[in-house]
């Protein structure tokens, strides 16, 4: 059974930098990032699977956020560039396990049957 754990993020002014991380326990393959404000729908922001490096990413956040592996396979960091006050969010990590690594996208949260304890992001103007 997989378990994970987030840490991360906090306030920042627009045009800044944030760092979250997520580790997973448990045979998991794929990890994805979802962000939620309330009242809203919960959406994708990036996702990355663990055996190949494949990753893909919103298109509200391409080229400003990178998904990366560290230390360990099923560790990874969303480094958040370029913040704007519309990714004020509150951010979880998803994992799932058995993958292919084309399904691996940060889609469908309700498929992902381990989430973190979500960490707050909040960027001002």
């Amino acid at each position: 059974q997989g378990q994970l754990v987030q840490s991360g993020g906090g306030s920042v002014q627009a045009g800044g930098s944030l760092r979250l991380s997520c580790a997973a326990s448990g045979s998991v393959n794929c990890i994805s990032w979802f962000r939620q404000v309330p009242g809203k729908e919960r959406e994708g922001v990036a996702s990355i699977h663990t055996e190949n490096g494949f990753t893909t990413f919103a298109d509200s956040v391409k080229g400003r956020f990178t998904i990366s592996q560290v230390n360990t396979r099923n560790s990874v960091a969303l480094q958040m560039n370029s913040l704007k006050p519309e990714d004020t969010a509150m951010y979880y990590c998803a994992a799932r396990s058995g993958a292919a690594w084309l399904s691996c996208r940060p889609e469908r949260p309700e498929i992902y049957a381990y989430w973190g304890q979500g960490t707050q992001v909040t960027v001002s103007s």
